[in-house]
């Protein structure tokens, strides 16, 4: 199993968000790609880049930072955050070193333009399923739909989506657990592969996730705060 870290950008920065609120932010670096060097040195073999900026506004606002990223490691990124057409996909997917993008909002909004992309980059669309209360939420978690998780990622089984990454919003960057059930739920639910995210406060947490049949888990305030030691996890991580 994967331990992936996440490297959230605002404004250029290193950041994390308690909830997906854009106001609760903490800054953690001016230089998110030392922080992938980082991240790569400790063992991370895959990194979560999110444009924050972009979630929001629906394009590459930090379309800089991710191509310096990028370049600065050998572990391949995943990036999503605001990509709604296929010019700002098209302008991620053709950088060196982007294993794939992640569809949110579209996925939901625009099924047509997904099965376009995944027909026309196949194993590199991966859609991120934000839920709150088993509910999606979309528009950098602004707006809470009354689609289902569950029933969205259902929908994706014949659409050539390479992964979901699932993320219970409420456990998001609070550091009290992550939601195991909700996860095994989603993962039980559909043959793609699923990477769990939010939550996660120590390796303990990670333990939980034995025996769930996951591809990977996403860290992200945890690594930053010092509560889980990225290489340690990463070990554990191997043992499942």
């Amino acid at each position: 199993m994967l331990i992936i870290p996440a490297i959230d950008i605002k404004n250029g920065q290193c950041v994390r968000l308690t909830q997906g609120r854009m106001d609760a932010v903490t800054v953690y670096s001016d230089d998110p790609a030392e922080m992938a060097v980082k991240w790569e040195s400790l063992g991370a073999r895959l990194i979560h880049l999110v444009d924050l900026d972009g979630a929001v506004e629906g394009a590459a606002k930090n379309y800089g930072v991710v191509k310096k990223i990028a370049a600065a490691i050998k572990a391949p990124v995943q990036i999503g955050g605001g990509i709604r057409d296929i010019t700002v996909a098209e302008k991620y997917l053709l950088l060196p070193n982007v294993k794939r993008i992640i569809i949110g909002t579209a996925a939901l909004n625009d099924p047509a333009f997904l099965r376009h992309l995944t027909k026309k980059y196949p194993g590199r669309i991966a859609v991120g399923i934000d839920a709150k209360d088993g509910f999606v939420a979309i528009n950098g978690w602004v707006t809470v739909t009354d689609k289902k998780a569950v029933d969205l990622a259902r929908g994706l089984e014949d659409a050539g989506v390479a992964a979901i990454i699932y993320t219970d919003i409420s456990r998001d960057g609070m550091l009290r657990g992550p939601n195991v059930a909700a996860t095994s739920e989603m993962a039980g639910a559909v043959s793609i592969p699923v990477i769990a995210s939010g939550g996660i406060s120590s390796a303990k947490d990670v333990e939980s996730y034995r025996g769930v049949k996951i591809e990977g888990i996403i860290i992200g305030k945890a690594l930053y705060t010092g509560g889980v030691d990225l290489k340690g996890v990463v070990e554990l991580a191997e043992s499942f």
